[in-house]
Parts: structure tokens; C-alpha cells; sequence
């Protein structure tokens, strides 16, 4: 008798044939998690879900940055995370995109030209899983929440060895977090359900990726499961 397959939320996307061929190739093992996780939640700010859930055409013409209401979906999984945390005393910290000035040309802003000219609002966090004294606000310029940051300096300095990442987008900033934190060895967790992307394809594809090359990619509900049998932090 066949063993039943658990189905994976990229199943619907990714060719059989294609995950056979990683399979067959060795990729896709479980890193697992240590003892001593910090939460990321990036770029959770009202330019990325909007003040309020919408579809998607909607939510745009408010910031056109937004990923319209799957946004929101996330935050209410995200806020299951921080609560975890907040009670287990680890860190939380937020890498974001700070405000835009005038030399911040480039080739982000030659592809993202919108990012250029948001409004003040849409910098603001998300009330639901917004930072309270104590966590780590870390402002960034571009897409990983490494590249031209001290985060390294905070994560080595609290022994963090486990990185659970939320936020936004699957395939940009979260992604390219992702990829750098694998690069330093960290263990990395991705909550599927708690990450967002403006291409529902985009984001699937990358989760899928992720869980082959760089990280474990579970449901939020897995994760807070995985992460109870962790002690909580000394005082």
C-alpha cells in the first residue's frame, strides 16, 4: 500500500515532474531549528497591505506599493508569531524600508519608480504587529535585510541561531533575506501563510525554492508548534 503524500501549497504550480527532480537531486532537507530564534518581520507597513484590507486594484490606488488584502491575511498570522515571542521573551526584529530622500536613486528606483514617491502614512507599521519598546528597528535601502545593515551585529551579539521570517514580498525582500541568512548559516523558518506577495505565482514559485534550497517552509501553525517545544528565554 502506498504511503498517502502530504500535499504542499506550490503543488498546484510546480510540474510533478519538476519536484521529482529535486527530489531525485537531494534537495529540499530539513534544517530544523535550534534554541535561540529571532522573529523578522519585514516591511509590514501600511504601504504594503494599505490602511485597510482591499483587493488588490483597489488597495494600489491608495499606495501602489500594496499587495492589496492577502497583506492583511498575513499580519493576522504574523501576530500569532509575536505573541509566541513577546511571551517567550526573544527578539523581534523589524527590518524596513525607511523613507525615500533624494539620493536614493539607483536601479531600485529606476525599477520600482513608485518607491520613490510614497506617502509618509504608508511608512507607518501595521498597528497588529507593530514594534513596542525593545525590539529592533532596522532601517534598509535595499531588498535583504543584511546587505548595508548591522543585523549580523544584533544576531550574533544575542547568540541567535534560528531566524523565523515574515513579511513581504515572498519573492523580493523576504527572499533575498532568506537567501543571505542560509549564506551566514543561520536555520531559517518561513511561515508560508505569513509572508505576502503581489503575484499569488511569484509567491508560491519562491516558497517552493526556498524550501528546497534555503529554509523549512511550514504554515504559521507548524511554526508556533515547532517553536513550543523551545524554552523561552532566560531573564
Amino acid at each position: 500500500m502506498e504511503q498517502a503524500v502530504s500535499k504542499q501549497i506550490w503543488d498546484d504550480v510546480i510540474p510533478e515532474e519538476e519536484v521529482r527532480a529535486y527530489e531525485a537531486a537531494g534537495f529540499g532537507g530539513a534544517s530544523g531549528i535550534g534554541s535561540k530564534p529571532a522573529l523578522l518581520i519585514i516591511d509590514v507597513q501600511y504601504r504594503t497591505v494599505g490602511t485597510e484590507p482591499k483587493p488588490f486594484f483597489e488597495s494600489i490606488k491608495e499606495f501602489p506599493t500594496s499587495c492589496g488584502d492577502v497583506g492583511w491575511e498575513a499580519v493576522a498570522q504574523i501576530e500569532k508569531l509575536v505573541k509566541q515571542f513577546r511571551e517567550k521573551g526573544w527578539p523581534i526584529i523589524y527590518p524596513y524600508v525607511a523613507p525615500k530622500e533624494n539620493f536614493d536613486t539607483g536601479r531600485l528606483a529606476a525599477k520600482v519608480p513608485a518607491l520613490m514617491g510614497v506617502a509618509a502614512k504608508g511608512y507607518e507599521f501595521v498597528p497588529p504587529v507593530a514594534p513596542q519598546p525593545g525590539d529592533v528597528l532596522l532601517p534598509k535601502r535595499h531588498p535583504s535585510a543584511f546587505f548595508g545593515t548591522p543585523l549580523v551585529s544584533y544576531l550574533v551579539e544575542r547568540g541567535i541561531d534560528t531566524l523565523v521570517v515574515t513579511g513581504c514580498t515572498t519573492s523580493g525582500c523576504v527572499r533575498g533575506s532568506v537567501v543571505d541568512a542560509f549564506a551566514y548559516n543561520y536555520r531559517v523558518l518561513v511561515p508560508h501563510d505569513a509572508v505576502y506577495d503581489r503575484s499569488h505565482t511569484s509567491h508560491l514559485v519562491n516558497l517552493f525554492d526556498m524550501n528546497a534550497k534555503y529554509a523549512d517552509v511550514v504554515s504559521t501553525d507548524e511554526a508556533v508548534t515547532i517553536l513550543d517545544a523551545v524554552p523561552a528565554a532566560a531573564a
